[in-house]
């Protein structure tokens, strides 16, 4: 599927979709936990009928304390690197997979602004993590350009692309 560099509705919702057919194919439940997003992903999916079947859970966690209490995540780690990194997307996509009964989870930490920013992690940089259970997370660094709605629109399409194609490999 061909997006336009910010998503609109209908293109989230087919990526949802996608994500969804596959989900309930394998008999899956999925997770997912949330930063920038303020649950944007689990909205997409959760809009589509029937979601109750293959959605388990939603995280939204902004706060540090949040992101220890509700997904485990190492308070040493997010001070070291700060919750905007590799480290604490693996920490929340993990931490997902363990506190809930799901198969597949999606975690996203990032800068959407229009504050926030700085030289190393300017608006726009965000970390999305991906861990189907029993095997390895991985993550990856994205740079999206506009403003806090393209950005997290960008980082929606990016979280569900992402889910798909862990479920298919």
């Amino acid at each position: 599927m061909e997006l336009s560099s910010v998503p609109t509705d209908a293109e989230l919702r087919e990526l949802a979709q996608a994500v969804a057919d596959e989900t309930l194919r394998q008999r899956l439940m999925l997770v997912t936990a949330e930063s920038c997003t303020g649950g944007w992903v689990a909205k997409t999916l959760t809009d589509l009928p029937g979601s109750s079947a293959w959605f388990d859970a939603g995280v939204v966690a902004y706060s540090y304390e949040a992101k220890q209490a509700l997904l485990g995540v190492d308070p040493r780690i997010l001070e070291r690197v700060g919750a905007v990194s590799e480290e604490i997307a693996l920490e929340m996509v993990s931490g997902a997979l363990a506190r809930f009964g799901a198969g597949v989870a999606v975690a996203v930490t990032g800068i959407a602004g229009p504050g926030g920013g700085t030289v190393d992690k300017p608006v726009g940089t965000v970390w999305i993590a991906w861990k189907r259970r029993g095997g390895y997370a991985h993550a990856q660094l994205f740079r999206f350009d506009g403003d806090r709605e393209a950005v997290r629109r960008q980082t929606v399409a990016a979280a569900l692309g992402g889910l798909r194609k862990t479920l298919t490999e």
